[in-house]
């Protein structure tokens, strides 16, 4: 997401462009250019340096003069959730994705400013166990060893995580399944610079 200044910049840059163009592009948005946004406020706010919630919110183009005259349009239907699934499962991934943009658009967990509880269905669990990350990783990978070599296998699953803690904790605990010894290679940001003899 862009901060709104960027917007705004744009737009008087394409009005002063299209001034000579049409009559009455000077007070059109974007100099009557047709401009195509997308990204959901939901998931990307943009990034002001030390700023409090309140200034990322204020930074958003839905806080600019911009924002009144956009047209917003919304995806009604979750494309992820659907590929290679089964018809079978048509019923049980719709209730999923319900569920998942319920989740985003706040409407679960009663009235909350920000931060609510919510039940989670009992099929999405890892219940009874002693350690539910590898059983988590048995779930979304089973067979993993008979087809780490197989790229499909893994472009078809994903485990996402908040924290980048539990992703390094994943990776440390996946890498332990895969045979073979473990290598590390690393990088470097500049070049040490060596005195020729």
């Amino acid at each position: 997401m862009i901060l709104k200044h960027a917007f705004e910049a744009l737009d008087r840059t394409l009005k002063d462009v299209m001034k000579g163009d049409l009559e009455n592009t000077s007070e059109s948005l974007f100099g009557g250019k047709v401009v195509v946004l997308g990204g959901d406020f939901r998931q990307i706010l943009p990034v002001v340096q030390n700023g409090t919630r309140n200034e990322c919110v204020n930074a958003t183009i839905s806080s600019s003069y911009i924002w009144s005259k956009c047209k917003v349009l919304k995806l009604t239907k979750n494309m992820r959730l659907t590929v290679g699934s089964q018809m079978t499962n048509t019923l049980k991934i719709k209730k999923f994705a319900d569920w998942l943009l319920d989740i985003g658009e706040g409407n679960l967990g009663g009235p909350n400013d920000g931060e609510a509880t919510i039940s989670i269905p009992d099929d999405l669990l890892i219940k009874h166990s002693l350690d539910p990350m590898s059983d988590l990783i048995d779930i979304v990978y089973p067979s993993m060893l008979e087809r780490f070599n197989d790229l499909t296998y893994f472009q078809e699953r994903a485990l996402l995580a908040p924290l980048n803690e539990v992703v390094q904790e994943i990776n440390d605990r996946m890498l332990l399944y895969f045979p073979g010894q473990e290598m590390e290679y690393l990088s470097s940001d500049s070049i040490d610079e060596v005195e020729s003899v």
